[in-house]
């Protein structure tokens, strides 16, 4: 089952109304898009804690990787670039982090505050080769904007 984008971002838009905890809003996201779609193995977020260093922050699915620098793997990537990253295969990324043996392919979409500074990636990993398209970049950065930006 793909996500019905539109209805998950009205679910997402109603939980988390009012509500301005990071944590609390990150992990309302994770799990309703974690839910929502067969092809999400792993869904989670990596905050940024420091200059070029992300830690591991609520998510759905198995064991994640506790920390990951701006310099190493697809959420690198996409926390040092500001440019979302799709990769059809994990195996052909040059310097692919694998926190999961099982996993194929990879979206992951940096997360704006309302100020306009990185506060995370989102990672959503899946079983499946080539699992994510431009659609799912376009409507997970609506999500998180609605979410976490102005």
């Amino acid at each position: 089952m793909r996500a019905d984008y539109t209805r998950l971002a009205k679910t997402i838009a109603a939980l988390t109304e009012g509500e301005d905890d990071t944590v609390a809003l990150m992990a309302t996201v994770a799990c309703e898009l974690h839910h929502a779609d067969d092809r999400f193995d792993w869904t989670g977020f990596y905050r940024v804690v420091a200059p070029g260093l992300m830690k591991i922050g609520p998510y759905q699915g198995g064991h994640g990787c506790l920390v990951i620098p701006f310099d190493r793997g697809v959420c690198g990537a996409a926390a040092r670039t500001g440019e979302v990253q799709i990769v059809p295969d994990v195996e052909a990324f040059p310097g692919h982090i694998a926190c999961a043996s099982s996993t194929r392919s990879e979206i992951v979409l940096p997360v704006w505050d309302a100020a306009g500074e990185l506060i995370a990636v989102l990672d959503i990993d899946s079983d499946r080769p080539d699992a994510f398209d431009d659609a799912d970049a376009r409507h997970l950065s609506m999500i998180l904007h609605s979410v976490f930006g102005a």
